[in-house]
């Protein structure tokens, strides 16, 4: 297997390791008990963003598989989160995953994200949020088989991007 230099400089992590560095507590439900950066109350979030953005973004939701366009999408660019502008993930580490949703290798940065372990659903998941204003993105995935540089899979939902198409 080749290593992380040979794979274009990529860091390895694991699920595990990445929960390790994550800045935060976590409850037992799993609400992350830090203040973010970008704060808003729910009533502004609500006048921010739609019904159904909201529901993903703020309540932790999840968009039909197949309903966003960026699950194709080949324009080059910064996906940003919705909720507050933050830069995410560059297009290049997009790729297609045929699972439903927009899926990516690697965040833009580490600090871009945090990772919170999600027991929802009968199982043990690492939930990928918005480092600063602690929106639900998605869901982060390792050892599938992939052939990208990290072997993980950054299940993002759609509607919590806008996607910045380079000049």
């Amino acid at each position: 297997m080749p290593d992380a230099e040979s794979r274009g400089g990529a860091r390895l992590r694991t699920v595990a390791s990445m929960l390790r560095r994550s800045q935060h507590r976590t409850t037992a439900d799993g609400d992350a008990e830090h203040a973010y950066p970008v704060q808003r109350t729910d009533q502004e979030w609500r006048e921010r963003l739609t019904p159904e953005e909201y529901a993903v973004l703020r309540q932790h939701g999840t968009e039909r598989p197949g309903s966003s366009p960026f699950e194709h999408d080949r324009t080059v660019g910064v996906y940003r989160c919705r909720g507050c502008g933050t830069e995410l993930f560059r297009s290049e580490t997009k790729f297609d995953a045929h699972c439903g949703w927009p899926a990516f290798y690697a965040p833009l940065a580490e600090d871009r994200v945090e990772y919170v372990r999600d027991r929802s659903l009968g199982m043990v998941r690492v939930e990928v949020r918005c480092a600063t204003c602690g929106s639900h993105l998605g869901h982060v995935f390792e050892g599938e088989g992939f052939d990208t540089p990290t072997d993980q899979r950054y299940c993002i939902n759609g509607i919590a991007l806008e996607l910045q198409p380079d000049a």
